[in-house]
């Protein structure tokens, strides 16, 4: 891992603990950007028809990378304009089970369309209270973000697989913005009905690309609406025929954009998200028994038994600033400063920030 730190220059400048808010450029996928406007430059429309041509083939490596078929990967600016135009097409008379504070492009959608809502709340117990709500009959849909963005907290995985067993004719859908890129995951296997995420964070394939995986069984309880001559790939004899995730691409999908998805995942598949995990394991690991032992999480968060490698840090309003002062960059989120580490941070790292931490705390 500390050869590939050389990929991405922010690195010299600043410890990155902010993944969650802005995954980093590399160097490699700048010059694939370079060389894509050039080909345009000179290439103008002629170009860009290939690049609409190749879109069945980006398909096709998110769907490799993720255990889905291709048929069933929407390639979507940002999760929050996917999930929007889902719920569009989806009854209204449906009651979702949600997380109290969970990110709001995941809570508002459904707030504002006023389904019949359910709350759970984020704590060491949110297994346990998910499973009791299910266990009513209540809930026809749950929707969560498998990683919350707050607080690192992650859903246990193997739940979810339990809670699609106990209760089959619950549509799960989740969030994967802060997750995907983290460890490998098989969508097929898991027990999640709709995934989808924006890939600028944990995939490293900048902004404006992301996608949807959708399984085969749920296709029937939505009604989509959202329809353009995307939707048809500029057939218009195919009004009438358009496949499910075509509704969620209704106008042009941008070679740029998801020609920089197709590249970040074909980096992190040379890597290995194995050893991002191996990592991260690390990471996670070393982060929690400093901040921890410094007192500086929530309770629960050190009780659950998986976490991710993002963590909020209590601050008394001057510690961001601190931070800010040493290079370490971060972000003020949810009353307090969140810290998170991608495979190109160290556990050097994370000492040094603790370090600071400890220093600043004994004055």
């Amino acid at each position: 891992m500390q050869n590939l730190r050389k990929k991405f220059p922010v690195l010299n400048q600043y410890i990155y603990a902010n993944t969650a808010s802005a995954g980093l450029l590399s160097e490699d996928l700048m010059e694939w950007r370079q060389g894509h406007d050039l080909d345009y430059l000179i290439g103008g429309s002629e170009m860009k028809n290939k690049g609409f041509a190749h879109m069945p083939e980006i398909k096709k490596t998110v769907g490799r990378f993720f255990h889905c078929k291709p048929e069933n990967v929407a390639l979507v600016p940002n999760f929050s304009l996917g999930l929007n135009l889902l719920l569009e097409g989806l009854p209204k008379d449906k009651t979702v089970l949600l997380l109290h504070n969970d990110y709001p492009s995941v809570n508002w959608p459904f707030e504002t369309r006023n389904f019949k809502r359910e709350y759970v709340d984020i704590d060491e117990h949110m297994e346990e209270r998910i499973h009791e709500k299910l266990k009513t009959g209540k809930i026809d849909i749950l929707a969560l973000s498998l990683v919350q963005w707050v607080n690192g907290v992650k859903i246990d995985l193997d739940f979810l697989k339990q809670v699609k067993k106990d209760f089959p004719d619950v549509m799960i859908m989740a969030d994967g913005t802060q997750y995907l890129g983290m460890e490998p995951f098989d969508f097929e296997a898991s027990g999640v009905d709709i995934l989808g995420a924006s890939a600028y964070k944990w995939l490293l394939a900048g902004y404006g690309n992301g996608f949807f995986l959708i399984k085969d069984g749920i296709k029937d309880q939505f009604e989509l609406k959202g329809i353009g001559n995307g939707s048809v790939n500029n057939d218009l004899s195919k009004r009438d025929s358009i496949p499910f995730c075509k509704f969620l691409e209704p106008g042009h999908l941008d070679s740029f954009n998801f020609g920089s998805l197709e590249f970040a995942l074909n980096f992190l598949d040379e890597i290995g998200l194995e050893n991002v995990q191996a990592q991260l394991q690390k990471l996670s690991n070393r982060a929690m028994t400093a901040f921890s032992d410094l007192g500086l999480l929530q309770p629960f968060v050190s009780q659950r038994k998986q976490h991710s490698t993002i963590f909020n840090i209590k601050d008394d309003k001057k510690l961001f600033d601190k931070l800010t002062e040493e290079n370490v960059v971060v972000s003020p989120r949810g009353g307090g400063v969140r810290l998170s580490f991608h495979f190109y941070n160290t556990e050097e790292e994370v000492d040094v920030i603790a370090t600071l931490l400890k220093r600043w705390m004994s004055k």
